[in-house]
């Protein structure tokens, strides 16, 4: 089956998408696993907020440019899809800003010994989402 992003508002067939076998999507996966055991999880908490940053600068940068998909695929007025664009950079400084108070180790109060509660990360994350995901929903975190 392929996929096709149809246009709400003229139902025409706007681009078609080949399906992934399952072998496509086992690659893809060690492919992103890989990264994430090699580099992403052996970043300092700086850089990887750094990246975040970046993101978030492209997204200001390019507002229009990934505002069209949304209006195109999700009938969104552009203004609408703008705001969206807006808010994914606005929630990924958010997490950036915040993710050395997010990632403390928080210490549980116990009656003997010590608990602490430490945050790390879990790895690749693999979903399928609906077609009218929005941007801000592809939260990344630190």
């Amino acid at each position: 089956m392929l996929y096709q992003t149809i246009s709400p508002y003229t139902e025409e067939v706007v681009e078609t998408f080949p399906s992934h076998t399952d072998a496509d999507l086992e690659s893809i996966i060690a492919k992103a696993e890989k990264t994430y055991a090699t580099d992403w999880r052996l970043r300092p908490l700086a850089a990887r907020k750094a990246v975040l940053k970046k993101a978030a600068s492209i997204l200001r940068e390019k507002v229009d440019e990934y505002a069209r998909p949304v209006t195109l695929e999700m009938g969104k007025l552009f203004r609408e899809a703008q705001w969206e664009v807006t808010l994914s950079a606005d929630i990924l400084d958010y997490y950036a800003d915040n993710a050395d108070k997010f990632l403390a180790p928080e210490k549980l109060p116990v009656k003997e010994g010590e608990a602490v509660i430490e945050s790390a990360p879990l790895g690749v994350l693999f979903c399928i989402e609906p077609w009218n995901y929005p941007y801000y929903q592809l939260n990344m975190t630190t």
